[in-house]
């Protein structure tokens, strides 16, 4: 899914090029025929990929090489330089490719290979080793993650997804961004077009409503009569909803919350006849709903009681420039404010201000669903805790995405975190760590996520709930520069504006340290 493919350009790589001209660690973007080709070298070793990632089309010239494979410097999918394989979300499709020969000093890159058969299925159900059935609860980011890759490792056993939403799995950080302001067409929705379930034997049951979960039994009770369904691993994905103040007629019927893609819509048909919106909310997807909304012309206005708009995940700085980002569209906020009542056509704030407003978006925030989790006795503090592989205290029972909460390899701490790439991520863990086996493996990715205002998009890795020094490298108001989040002298998180690569450097340094490959690395 995603961006347009680049148009080919650099060197026609079937004419050759020299190796003199692809130093070791380097990246030479090219093409063969119309297809952009992305020539690197580790080594003795040269690989010869698709240049384009198959998430948003971002050029992979501009990523990183982290040994045998590039990352994408607009959202981090990691590609396997030898099968194409995307190896992390938020891509899912692999890249293709070539064949490298070499001859006389130079290297020529002509045959498309064909793309590696499925690998085999880690053993057969029957057999015991592994599980026979599996069933996901939730149909988003983790459970989505989980279930495809499930059956690209070769799972070859029950598979049920069971999914709340009334549409299959989609792209939900578009519903704020692209989508919503109308500039990204309706085939980007969908992360598979609707055959895919079929086609992979993956049970997908939309309007799916679970009552209960019997972990002794191992079964999961499913609501309105609609029986039981046994398993032998579970997966618990069941996200967040919204939070609905108790503010007086917040219930009207032009108030809005996003959460679903039915929600997403909803705004765009009360976008086309609204001419006023107030946003409650200065969070991320409320900003990102402001931005959406001036794209398709209305009038926007913030309410927050905040001082500055992210300022607690961001700091000052960056809360300032998200400010500015949005004033200079025509955003007017109203931070230190609260909401009296919100009445036909208007919003009343407690210092006595009356806001216009055809229609009011809901940012205040979600919670997690966890109701399943503690019915069923499963340990439950401010998420469903798990360990490292994602497992809760029950075996074969795991939670994955925005109710999971587990510990960071970088502080020690237990975090639970709510960004859509995490989910993702932790939804592929948690389908190789039900498989077990030699694919059974820690969750120990760097926290991502990006935020686009109008023409600038800032990225974060790592997490910091709190930190004690600020510092800030580049020029901020200039939309260029890296901020890092210290907490007694160790870097907890860094967020870019205009550097890719630096935020992908910091999530490989992260990873690096966690996984205890380098201890101590550096941050960049």
């Amino acid at each position: 899914m995603g961006g347009d493919q680049a148009a080919p350009g650099g060197p026609d790589l079937t004419q050759g090029v020299a190796l003199s001209d692809l130093p070791n660690g380097g990246m030479l973007a090219g093409h063969v025929g119309e297809e952009t080709v992305l020539l690197t070298r580790r080594g003795e070793e040269v690989f010869a990929i698709g240049a384009t990632c198959t998430h948003y089309g971002g050029p992979l010239a501009e990523g990183l090489l982290v040994e045998d494979t590039v990352r994408c410097p607009w959202h981090h999918a990691c590609f396997s330089l030898r099968t194409g394989e995307a190896l992390r979300a938020p891509a899912f499709d692999p890249v293709p490719c070539w064949r490298v020969e070499r001859r006389d000093g130079r290297l020529f890159v002509r045959d498309k290979l064909a793309p590696p058969a499925r690998r085999p299925a880690p053993a057969t159900p029957a057999a015991g080793t592994v599980p026979e059935r599996i069933v996901i609860v939730g149909g988003g980011a983790a459970g989505f993650a989980a279930a495809e890759r499930l059956r690209r490792e070769g799972y070859a056993g029950s598979l049920t997804l069971l999914s709340a939403d009334d549409a299959p799995p989609y792209d939900r950080p578009n519903l704020s961004k692209d989508y919503l302001a109308g500039t990204a067409p309706e085939e980007w929705i969908p992360l598979r077009p609707k055959g895919f379930y079929a086609e992979n034997g993956i049970d997908l049951r939309l309007g799916a409503t679970v009552a209960g979960i019997d972990p002794a039994a191992r079964r999961v009770l499913l609501a309105a009569g609609g029986g039981e369904l046994p398993f032998d691993r579970l997966l618990l994905a069941t996200g967040a909803e919204p939070v609905r103040p108790p503010i007086p007629g917040a219930d009207g019927p032009q108030v809005r919350t996003l959460r679903s893609l039915k929600d997403s819509r909803a705004l765009i048909e009360a976008a086309k006849v609204a001419r006023r919106a107030v946003l409650i909310g200065a969070g991320f997807i409320g900003l990102e709903v402001a931005a959406s909304l001036r794209a398709r012309g209305l009038e926007v206005q913030v309410v927050a009681p905040e001082r500055r708009p992210l300022e607690r995940v961001l700091g000052p700085e960056l809360g300032d420039l998200v400010r500015q980002l949005h004033e200079e569209q025509g955003v007017v906020f109203h931070l230190g404010a609260e909401v009296a009542a919100i009445e036909p056509n208007r919003v009343r704030l407690k210092d006595g201000q009356s806001l216009d407003a055809g229609l009011v978006v809901l940012g205040t925030g979600v919670r997690p669903r966890t109701e399943l989790a503690e019915h069923a006795g499963l340990a439950v503090d401010h998420g469903v805790l798990v360990d490292e592989y994602l497992e809760t205290g029950v075996p074969g029972i795991f939670a994955a995405g925005d109710i999971a909460r587990w510990p960071d390899p970088l502080t020690g701490e237990r975090i639970r975190i709510e960004h859509w790439v995490v989910a993702e991520r932790q939804g592929q863990a948690a389908a190789l760590n039900m498989l077990g086996g030699d694919r059974r493996a820690r969750f120990a990715a760097a926290p991502f996520f990006w935020s686009r205002h109008y023409d600038t998009s800032i990225d974060y890795v790592g997490h910091a709930q709190r930190w004690d020094a600020i510092e800030v490298e580049g020029d901020i108001g200039a939309r260029d520069a890296v901020v890092r989040y210290r907490r007694d002298g160790k870097v907890l998180a860094v967020a870019t504006a205009g550097r890719d690569l630096r935020s992908l450097e910091a999530e490989a340094a992260m990873e690096r340290e966690t996984t205890g490959q380098a201890p101590g690395t550096a941050l960049p």
